[in-house]
């Protein structure tokens, strides 16, 4: 097995620092929202040409997938590289699509979230090449479409469909360059109340569904409050609330017919899919209202026109602090950082929900930039970050086989 030069792999991650910087960049300037990838993909791949993989393909959803080395021990690193939108543009003090960099930071849509780990994933797959820290391993780095939509389905569709067989998987959402070991998982209901439309004139002849949907909605407020008493030590307490409201009626000088609630439901360990349908089924306002509880599926065709189904379910997930992942993790940290790494968790949800939640592939977490800016429109990257990130990338490997034996 060759052995870590700290120095040397450094060195390397200083020395292609600028081009981290111009690819994330370049990444940045062109528009990425869920389904519309195609471009940055295409983008990806001519990077990851450019400096050497091994081999570069697209698979039938559209991921970018580029291999370095052919050992028998495969390790995959993800970046899924569908972006949200802007929002209101009147919220930005830059141009969310221009990667501007200013005082050693990048900002733009995606800098954070998560383009920055692209960016230092295929620079540490270039520092891994040259210094022959491949030996014995296939390293796959994914660039993921769809997650933004839908989390986890573009892992959902690799494993299932057995695209890939990993037997670790690295994901670079933001960790602000912390060594992650789990989220807390999360589910899409929607909670519907049925009515009875009449004129408006003369309300008292119909049922007005929203009024019946209020005491559920002060029910749903309150059970998050509940919440914290089943709250798990690492991961903290499950949470849920409502994100949309909408109602029908035959005009809006009549009684709505219907009410229609979209919740967010986060899990905590131990909750799960049926657990927190029941809860929410149990409520007596959903009780006495009638109200029906559903899962949502989502079912959208990505960019290359192919649909891959799922439930909107998301399962909680997490390693412990011996795993052989973890303690890999933490040793590619020390070296790249000079000092041991804070171990944590993700307040939000990631693909690791599906390679680990799902299909139980020890996973673990290191990216460049703070969770915090993820979403907002002070999305950034610093590029000291990427440096430190493209050094643990090419580090990672050769620590995991040492961890988990060879």
């Amino acid at each position: 097995m060759p052995n870590l030069d700290r120095a040397a792999i450094l060195s390397l991650a200083e020395k292609y620092t600028p081009d981290m910087t111009r690819f994330l960049r370049e990444m940045i300037a062109i528009p990425s929202e869920s389904a519309e990838e195609r471009e940055v993909v295409m983008r990806v791949k001519a990077e990851m040409e450019r400096v050497g993989f091994d081999e570069v393909r697209i698979d039938p959803l559209g991921n970018v997938l580029g291999r370095v080395g052919s050992g028998p021990r495969v390790i995959a690193m993800d970046a899924h590289l569908d972006t949200v939108g802007v929002g209101d543009p009147s919220t930005w003090t830059r141009d969310p699509y221009q990667g501007d960099l200013k005082d050693g930071i990048i900002y733009g849509r995606g800098a954070g979230d998560q383009e920055g780990g692209m960016a230092a994933m295929v620079y540490g797959m270039k520092i891994l090449k040259e210094l022959g820290l491949g030996e014995d391993v296939t390293v796959w780095v994914t660039g993921t479409v769809m997650e933004e939509d839908s989390d986890g389905l573009c892992w959902r569709y690799l494993l299932k469909e057995k695209v890939l067989n990993p037997e670790v998987v690295v994901i670079t959402e933001p960790t602000d360059l912390g060594v992650y070991r789990g989220q807390r998982g999360r589910m899409e209901m929607e909670i519907r109340t049925q009515g009875l439309a009449a004129h408006g004139a003369a309300p008292e002849r119909g049922v007005n569904a929203v009024y019946k949907m209020a005491p559920i909605i002060a029910d749903i407020e309150r059970l998050n409050e509940q919440l914290a008493d089943t709250a798990d030590a690492f991961l903290g307490k499950g949470s849920c609330t409502i994100s949309d409201v909408r109602s029908t009626s035959p005009s809006l000088c009549a009684v709505a017919d219907s009410c229609t609630i979209h919740v967010d439901r986060r899990l905590t360990r131990g909750e799960t899919l049926e657990s927190a349908v029941a809860q929410l089924r149990a409520l007596p306002s959903v009780v006495k209202a009638e109200a029906t509880v559903v899962v949502l599926d989502y079912a959208r065709e990505s960019w290359t026109g192919l649909t891959y189904p799922m439930q909107k379910y998301y399962p909680t997930w997490v390693l412990e602090e011996d795993d052989p992942a973890v303690r890999a993790g933490a040793a590619a940290a020390e070296m790249a950082l000079g000092h041991p790494p804070r171990v944590d968790k993700w307040g939000f949800s990631t693909n690791g929900v599906a390679t680990c939640g799902m299909f139980q592939v020890p996973t673990i977490g290191f990216g460049p930039s703070h969770e915090k800016w993820a979403h907002s429109p002070e999305d950034q990257c610093p590029v000291s970050d990427l440096t430190v990130a493209a050094a643990f990338y090419a580090a990672f490997p050769r620590h995991y086989l040492e961890k988990a034996g060879q």
